[in-house]
């Protein structure tokens, strides 16, 4: 079986340009950066680049076909197969909890060292794409784990409350796929994610825009683990967090190597 392609270097020329992470017969994964959307959306209508588009241009025009998703601010692991077996298949091991995922995400405030958010999350509807869905459908089952990382306290006083600011970064494991469900659980826990202009803390947002320079949601789709639909054999896919994000870590006091997360 071959190995996993090395993460492709980062383009200052196109910030939007996914990277080839693996590829084989039969599927095809790359770093998806933040701000680009998997595939068209009515939600979008001006938008002319997606993952779907860009990755298969990547490897040669072969169609390519998602099995899972990931937030347009969210950047990392993504998915593809390139048969429709393959991909039904692939789609029956996200539904059935046989993927495991792993994100990274820079918290407001001191998280606990560990736990387990169970809380169900109510579907959200939009306008447009859910004009006939049932508003009353009950909350869904909505389970997500969590371990903290690091923990950094800042002389900024953010918060009229606090002379000083506190951040954490955390390991995040969803045990389900509900819609911004990892963005909504740490909300949940008041512990929004720094960049989260839907569920996050627009002050925070704003210090680390002004502050870092930093003008993206902080969440990071690390790796994907499944067997492989064909080979049987166990994967292991990870996305690089790249410069942007270890310069970042390094400013916070955390450690700024790859291998460190």
């Amino acid at each position: 079986m071959s190995e996993p392609l090395p993460p492709g270097s980062e383009s200052g020329e196109d910030a939007l340009a996914p990277t080839l992470l693996y590829q084989d017969d039969w599927l095809v994964a790359v770093n998806k950066p933040s701000g680009l959307l998997v595939h068209r959306s009515w939600l979008d209508k001006g938008e002319t680049r997606f993952a779907m588009q860009m990755t298969r241009d990547l490897i040669g025009g072969r169609h390519v076909y998602p099995v899972h998703r990931l937030d347009r601010p969210t950047s990392g692991v993504l998915l593809f197969a390139l048969s429709p077996e393959v991909a039904r298949s692939l789609t029956e091991a996200f539904a059935g909890r046989r993927v495991h995922k792993e994100y990274l995400a820079l918290v407001r405030g001191w998280a606990p060292a560990r736990g387990l958010i169970d809380y169900p999350l109510k579907e959200q509807l939009d306008k447009i794409a859910d004009a006939f869905a049932d508003p009353d459908k009950p909350a869904q089952e909505a389970v997500t784990s969590f371990s903290r990382l690091h923990q950094v306290e800042l002389p900024h006083a953010v918060s009229k409350k606090h002379a000083t600011s506190r951040y954490s970064l955390v390991r995040l494991a969803p045990h389900t796929g509900r819609k911004h469900q990892l963005r909504r659980h740490l909300d949940h826990l008041f512990h929004p994610i720094v960049g989260d202009t839907t569920h996050g803390d627009g002050r925070h947002n704003r210090f680390f825009r002004e502050h870092f320079d930093c003008q993206r949601l902080l969440l990071v789709a690390r790796t994907l683990s499944f067997e492989h639909p064909v080979l049987k054999v166990p994967m292991r896919i990870q996305a690089p967090l790249g410069a942007e994000l270890l310069s970042l870590f390094a400013r916070l006091g955390w450690p700024a190597s790859e291998s460190d997360y």
